[in-house]
């Protein structure tokens, strides 16, 4: 049996124009006042949707603010610098995101004139723009019906039609984008997509959904055979890799601070960091200024160690121990290794657990 024959067979005698109806009503009474729903400017919404991937709405929203402020207009973040795109995502992490919504705004303002395509072909040929932001843009900014098929999406569509399949798996996403396609509003397809994520977000949660809140409770089947809970089926990843290394906060003779540049490519591409031996840990303090010293041009004498860091990211865990020193400099700056004041140290984009390490330092 193919996919469209599968979710024929999924969808016999299911009531979909009560089911739209029943969500979209629920939505429109519940939904949470947030600053991406004030108008339908598509910009906005693809700015809220990047921000949305991966994290959660509550961390989001102040980052929404501040982001939106400083880069107003989709020409604003066009023209923008790197360095200061970047700063403005400092701490939202996942920053592969931002590179390439910048890279796509740019070709926005190159060749439709800044406006964001309501196209679905133009617009999923975007850099970093997968089916789901295609389908919540279009649908949300310019009322087209594309499936908008995300975690919490299947989530709720696995409970309802109660299905078994892997959603960690790319065919079962293809079949959740299938139903959708098929069970979408025509004449709400913007309400009905955002209803689908609210659901998700406020009642049909992963841990304890619930379901006796539920407006779309007596189309669930999963409910109907009390195996809600088991629902969605989903393989584990691999266990994250654990990294150990060490960091330094570096001042010389004038009070700077040493800072370098990540590479352009690979985890946490092209921000600033203080020196470390991510690469090659030394095994004692002693080897630790000795390979410092010499890596970064520098005389060191003593340190003193600051305390111990965790950052856990999807694939890799780091376990940074870091210290702080005074250095004589034996090197002027370049682009990618700097002595900064605290200052301009603002100006610079870090991971999380770097300005961890800087708040534990001052």
């Amino acid at each position: 049996m193919n996919v469209k024959e599968n979710v024929q067979q999924i969808l016999e005698h299911f009531h979909i124009e009560q089911f739209q109806h029943d969500l979209i009503d629920w939505f429109r009474t519940e939904q949470r006042d947030l600053p991406w729903r004030k108008n339908k400017d598509p910009y906005k919404i693809w700015v809220s949707e990047v921000m949305l991937q991966q994290t959660r709405v509550d961390t989001v929203i102040p980052y929404f603010y501040q982001f939106i402020e400083k880069f107003p207009t989709l020409d604003a973040l066009a023209d923008a610098k790197e360095e200061e795109v970047l700063k403005a995502w400092e701490g939202l992490g996942y920053y592969s995101r931002v590179r390439n919504l910048h890279a796509a705004v740019k070709e926005v303002k190159e060749k439709y004139g800044g406006r964001v395509p309501a196209s679905k072909e133009q617009f999923s040929s975007l850099k970093g723009v997968g089916p789901y932001t295609t389908g919540a843009v279009l649908s949300i900014a310019y009322g087209i019906p594309e499936p908008a098929v995300d975690g919490n999406v299947m989530r709720v569509l696995s409970r309802i039609f109660y299905i078994t399949d892997d959603i960690a798996r790319a065919s079962t996403r293809k079949k959740f984008e299938q139903i959708v396609s098929c069970i979408i509003s025509h004449d709400d397809p913007s309400d009905f997509n955002q209803a689908l994520m609210e659901l998700g977000a406020l009642v049909c949660t992963p841990k304890n959904p619930s379901c006796f809140l539920c407006p779309v409770q007596r189309h669930c089947r999963a409910f109907a055979e009390g195996v809600e809970a088991e629902l969605p089926v989903k393989t584990k990843g691999k266990a994250p890799k654990h990294v150990a290394f060490r960091a330094i906060v570096l001042t010389n003779e004038e009070g700077k601070i040493r800072i370098e540049k990540r590479p352009s490519s690979g985890l946490l591409a092209n921000l600033w960091q203080f020196p470390n031996d991510e690469h090659a840990p030394t095994p004692n303090e002693q080897a630790f200024i000795k390979e410092i010293s010499e890596r970064y041009h520098v005389v060191l004498r003593s340190i003193q160690r600051i305390g111990t860091f965790e950052h856990v990211f999807s694939h890799i865990v780091w376990h940074i121990e870091a210290y702080k020193g005074n250095a004589l400099e034996l090197q002027i700056d370049d682009e990618t290794n700097k002595w900064v004041t605290v200052d301009e140290l603002n100006q610079y984009a870090f991971p999380v657990i770097y300005q961890k390490i800087w708040q534990a330092y001052e």
